[in-house]
């Protein structure tokens, strides 16, 4: 069995805490390999490698950062299958998700080749007798990312790549459940020209994330995942005096307005909630169509499309639809879910709990579930399924309808599908979602718009990518410079004005 290791100081290193955990293939349910897991003094000497290596790299100028990038989104394309069919045996998408995985980080580092530009501060000339003002935007230092299992090549990508560009060193703490893609693509930044020591991948589990927290040298910490998660890690690192921003859980609504083509919705509904089985925290798990005849003709619209969803491996073909989950745990959780929605009367009309895979029976394998006529005070409502499972709530209006997502405590994303352009204003302007589509079912941003959600989706002030990426990896020092003529008068004592 293959014995992975972290990645320190531009080199493979072997644990050597003792504890390791399983690496599973989600589609035969057999452990392939095992990952090592830190201990503390393992991850204060990762910080104390990158502490050094920071130093030699923020003094390289912002063009020879960016050199980097463009070298690392040229082997990111050479190596996209290798990475891909990675990607996919660990966590179990498919081949052609793995690479929209990979492409969406890919795209990430394409926007931080435009550090030079990105990094330029402000200069006010003549702001008093010979006086001139100036901003720099200078690293941080050392930064840490907590990433999870459903994107492994995407939200590392999210957090390094910025961080890395502005002049920091990274100290990356991927999912324990599909490490090998993370520290491929550390290999890869090594390729590309970074310094040893820059970029560092340390694998473990809760005592990582909380010697990460603790360190002083990490000056700041990006996460995703959970929201309870999230609201920990968020809370304890800025109680240590670290910049966090935390990403937790989702339940994103797409209303479905009675003028809206039933076929581009249905569709729509279809890749955007059963894609990657479910597990994505921007998945569509909630369909609010506004008014009885337009949930009908939802329904009768999803149900035979749900029922012919294509599961299997990711071996299968590129026609797959979605693989298994990601672990045993993951599956009995969302059973033990849809479970609960029956029992609270919500109608399943597709029932996908007791699909099996022939030849992997092993596998984590769950086919998809639909629901009718459920309500706001369920527990499938309210809680964030992460699984291949879709609720219909039905609205009586588009106020109503407006309402349900506007009143969900999380607030990742929400979408709209209506011909009608005064709707579609309206709820854009007036949701309280922090990502928003208008017949698009999954509202993502392109890497040079920043991505984030709003309520108890997000903790922090800045969002990931785009221009936020770079206010948080950078702090801003800003410089008052006076240069004397004349002969010298003596000191001052009153406060300075520019006057």
């Amino acid at each position: 069995m293959q014995e992975l290791t972290h990645f320190i100081g531009g080199a493979h290193v072997r644990g050597t805490s003792g504890r390791f955990a399983d690496v599973f293939n989600p589609a035969t349910g057999e452990v392939e390999k095992r990952v090592p897991l830190a201990s503390r003094e393992e991850v204060r000497a990762a910080v104390a490698n990158a502490a050094e290596a920071q130093v030699g790299w923020a003094a390289q100028n912002p063009q020879k950062r960016a050199r980097v990038m463009m070298a690392f989104v040229q082997l990111l394309n050479r190596d996209m299958d290798k990475l891909a069919e990675a990607l996919s045996r660990e966590h179990g998408k498919t081949i052609p998700d793995a690479k929209g995985d990979v492409q969406r980080g890919l795209e990430v580092a394409e926007f931080c080749i435009g550090a030079p530009h990105l990094l330029k501060g402000e200069f006010t000339e003549g702001a008093g007798p010979g006086i001139d003002m100036y901003s720099m935007r200078q690293p941080v230092g050392v930064a840490a990312g907590i990433t999870p299992f459903n994107f492994p090549a995407m939200i590392p990508m999210w957090k390094f790549c910025p961080a890395i560009a502005c002049g920091n060193a990274f100290i990356l703490k991927p999912s324990e459940r599909d490490p090998s893609v993370p520290l491929m693509l550390a290999e890869l930044m090594m390729e590309a020209g970074l310094p040893a020591g820059v970029l560092n991948v340390v694998n473990g589990d809760k005592e990582a994330v909380d010697a990460i927290l603790d360190d002083e040298g990490i000056a700041a910490v990006g996460f995703v995942g959970s929201t309870p998660i999230a609201h920990y890690v968020y809370s304890r690192g800025t109680a240590a005096g670290k910049r966090v921003q935390c990403f937790g859980g989702a339940k994103n609504h797409m209303i479905i307005m009675p003028d809206a083509d039933m076929d581009q919705a249905a569709d729509a509904l279809i890749g955007a909630g059963y894609g990657a089985a479910g597990e994505r925290c921007m998945a569509v798990s909630v369909a609010v169509p506004v008014g009885e005849e337009t949930a009908d003709r939802l329904i009768a619209k999803l149900a035979p499309r749900v029922e012919a969803l294509k599961i299997g491996p990711y071996t299968a073909g590129n026609d797959v639809d979605f693989g298994p989950l990601v672990t045993a745990e993951a599956l009995s959780r969302v059973k033990g879910l849809v479970d609960r929605g029956v029992e609270e009367g919500a109608k399943l009309v597709v029932d996908g709990r007791n699909f099996r895979m022939q030849g992997y029976e092993g596998g984590y394998f769950m086919g998809g579930c639909l629901f009718d006529h459920v309500t706001k005070d369920m527990d499938i409502y309210r809680t964030e399924i992460f699984g291949p499972v879709l609720s219909v709530v039905r609205a009586k209006s588009y106020d109503e309808g407006l309402a349900l997502a506007m009143d969900h405590e999380y607030g990742n994303g929400a979408a709209i599908f209506t011909r009608d352009g005064d709707a579609a204003r309206d709820f854009a302007a007036r949701i309280n979602i922090g990502m928003v589509g208008i017949n698009v079912p999954i509202p993502v941003p392109l890497a040079y718009h920043t991505f984030g959600g709003w309520k108890k989706s997000a903790f922090g002030d800045l969002n990931q990518h785009g221009p936020d990426a770079f206010r948080f990896y950078t702090r801003t020092k800003t410089v008052t410079a006076r240069w004397p003529s004349g002969v010298k008068e003596g000191a001052d004592f009153s406060i300075p004005t520019m006057g």
